[in-house]
């Protein structure tokens, strides 16, 4: 890529095999080498970053694939299982899941880096097309990795999504049809997006490779926007460019790891712990938080079509940036005007973030619209503008003379960055999790949980206390279907022997066969098996309870979230986090009263609840104090019941959760110190430099 490698190997065997192919060479002449521009700041090891995402989420996207059953009827069930029963399944689907979050906040951050100081300008107008060809194949598979799970957000954001191509004249309804397989979102659909989400990243792989090639073509641009002239300019990529890249990564990966061991679901939308159910819609449909800017410009159009071609078009309008932008100057920090509309730019980004989540209603409406304006007008208007009438400052004669210039007055311009990016990422995240928490009604006390945080663990008794008072008194309704009854024998539940698992299991009697001769018959229950459901079918228990379905418990917890996001999300990054579906189903469970307020009428067998979603349930008062009799002397009283069986429940719904925190805080120890290593050998290598 970089030219006739000088690389000279001596060892005969690999002399070789250099001579009939100069893989090596071209390694060293590539990425040992190469010169790079030696005033590299670290939004430049974004770029390394990036490579690092692509291949874990490829690796563990891989391995996934072997344990994921893409049939409609089974792909919930699959993930569930990846996630209790396949050994680190748990770790695997936070890292795939959480990654695809760590990959788009990196994309972002390696796009604006490359606005700010000019990097799709000439000679580099290729490898910033190629970039966008790459965000575009990301954003497709990440749109068809999310509907992989089958959650309810998965499939209704399915169906919103392929919507918007009927808007296409002629052959819109053809294309939506196509991309289903049929007349509606269904298995055909499910098996296309998962095909195709395994098959985009190598696409990607292919198109980084070209981005790559591009960039040794052209070269690094750099703060400056200055071309290297002599040797002082640039420092070999190895060690000095690795040895920087190295250090940044270590400390993205402290961050990364936080979202893995401690925050798994904090990214995600709550919707999709409930299995799809085509015959219910979410209250709020949106996406994941990295496509509400542009979810937001197709909603602040009222035109169907006219809103998908905005919303597409702002992406493609990147590609042509080289012509839009002709003025002579690179680097922003060299163009007062520039500068500012950037950081403008960038609010407006953010804006349209946090419309994206909201309501497509009244002053929402209104101020989409504005920043859709302003959006389109920066990269149609201003940057045209810009480029005849700016007068930039002065750029330096060389990199040298940058590095020499900007030597002790760094930090500030590196601070206001990061507090813009942080600020950024949490009305982006807090755009995103506002949306989920206006849908549950009154928000539920928050209450103390002996798992809460980077360090909680289950409370033993209380475990035990809330399978009982599950067996006794949630079991006639609702399953737990995704626990095995063995888990109740693993470190981290509720501490039975193996022993005392199996005789629990065979209290159960589980459907089985067919026998010899063809016909079901029942047995007792074995650890292997997973909590029976007490219905046959859905049908069965619809007829029992009044035409409602008692849902499955084994993700109460995990379905239900409040108060999450801007400016909860910088509290809960550094705080005892715990989602909000303990406090729901605790306060549910307390919550009846047995008249409804003046002026509240109930449907017919429905119960008043302050914090049910509407306030009716059809589920009748379940706990009632005395209900249960506790041998180890807790009070039988309902707030205890509710606190114990809620307990389980959470546990239910993450049985792996102690050894995740476990393996969390081993693996922050080992990147803390790793990264405090990396940053003294960084200094070292790097007073070489200069």
């Amino acid at each position: 890529m970089s030219g006739p490698s000088d690389f000279q190997p001596t060892n005969p065997a690999l002399k070789w095999i250099e001579r009939r192919l100069p893989i090596m060479g071209l390694m060293h002449s590539s990425f040992v080498a190469y010169p790079t521009p030696r005033n590299l700041n670290y939004w430049w090891t974004f770029g390394a970053i990036l490579s690092l995402m692509l291949g874990v989420q490829i690796l563990t996207g891989v391995i996934l694939a072997m344990h994921y059953t893409p049939h409609a009827d089974l792909a919930f069930k699959s993930v569930e299982l990846i996630v209790r029963d396949v050994n680190y399944g748990w770790l695997l689907r936070n890292i795939h899941a959480s990654g695809a979050s760590m990959f788009f906040f990196a994309v972002y951050i390696h796009m604006f880096r490359g606005l700010y100081y000019g990097s799709y300008k000439e000679p580099r107008e290729v490898l910033w097309i190629l970039g966008v060809i790459i965000y575009l194949l990301m954003m497709a598979t990440g749109f068809m990795g999310y509907v992989l799970p089958w959650g309810q957000m998965s499939f209704w954001g399915a169906t919103v999504i392929t919507n918007l191509f009927s808007a296409v004249p002629y052959f819109g309804e053809s294309i939506v049809t196509l991309l289903w397989g049929g007349y509606s979102v269904g298995n055909p659909t499910l098996n296309r997006f998962f095909s195709l989400h395994y098959l985009l990243p190598f696409v990607i792989a292919g198109v980084v490779v070209l981005h790559i090639w591009a960039l040794h073509v052209a070269g690094q641009n750099n703060p400056a926007g200055v071309e290297p002239k002599t040797e002082k300019d640039t420092v070999a990529f190895t060690p000095y460019a690795t040895m920087k890249d190295m250090f940044g990564v270590s400390c993205f990966l402290l961050f990364f790891a936080w979202f893995i061991f401690y925050m798994p679901n904090y990214l995600g939308d709550a919707e999709n712990y409930i299995p799809a159910n085509p015959a219910v819609t979410p209250a709020h449909i949106v996406p994941e938080w990295y496509y509400l800017p542009f979810y937001a410009i197709l909603r602040s159009i009222p035109n169907k079509l006219a809103g998908v071609v905005a919303m597409f078009g702002a992406i493609l309008i990147l590609a042509f940036l080289p012509w839009l932008d002709s003025a002579k100057t690179r680097s922003s920090k060299y163009r007062p005007l520039a500068k500012q509309f950037f950081w403008m730019f960038v609010v407006v980004c953010i804006g349209l973030g946090y419309l994206g989540a909201q309501p497509p209603e009244g002053i929402y409406v209104i101020v989409g619209r504005i920043l859709t304006f302003l959006y389109f007008a920066y990269f149609l208007i201003l940057l045209p503008l810009l480029s005849r009438i700016e007068k930039p400052r002065p750029v330096p004669n060389s990199i040298a003379d940058d590095v020499l210039a900007k030597t002790g007055r760094k930090a500030a311009p590196m601070v206001s960055s990061v507090i813009a990016l942080l600020v950024a990422g949490g009305l982006l995240l807090g755009g995103a999790e506002s949306a989920r928490a206006a849908e549950g009604g009154t928000k539920p006390p928050a209450e103390k949980w002996s798992f809460a945080g980077p360090f909680g663990k289950f409370d033993r008794g209380a475990l035990q206390r809330g399978l009982k008072v599950y067996k006794e008194v949630c079991a006639s309704c609702h399953g737990l279907s995704f626990v095995a009854f063995r888990n109740l024998a693993e470190a981290g539940g509720p501490g039975y022997s193996v022993a005392q698992a199996q005789a629990f299991a065979s209290e159960y009697k589980v459907k089985d066969g067919p026998n010899d001769q063809g016909d079901m018959f029942e047995r007792p229950g074995r650890p292997a098996d997973y909590f029976p459901s007490p219905f046959p079918n859905e049908q069965a228990a619809r007829a029992a309870n009044g035409g409602a379905y008692p849902p499955d418990l084994s993700l109460i917890t995990k379905a239900r979230s409040y108060g999450r996001g801007f400016p909860m999300f910088l509290i809960d990054f550094f705080t005892q986090y715990q989602e909000q579906g303990p406090d729901y189903v605790a306060a549910l469970l307390q919550g009846y009263e047995d008249k409804a307020p003046a002026g509240v009428t109930l449907p017919e067998g429905s119960s008043y609840n302050k914090y049910f979603p509407g306030h009716a349930i059809k589920m009748p008062k379940p706990l009632n104090d005395g209900q249960v009799t506790y041998d180890d002397g807790s009070p039988a009283t309902v707030a205890q019941y509710a606190k114990d069986v809620t307990t389980f429940l959470m546990w239910a719904a993450e049985p792996h959760m102690e050894a995740r925190k476990a393996l969390g805080l081993q693996v922050f120890v080992f990147l803390i110190l790793l990264t405090v290593l990396l940053y003294f050998t960084k200094k070292k290598v790097w007073a070489n430099a200069h």
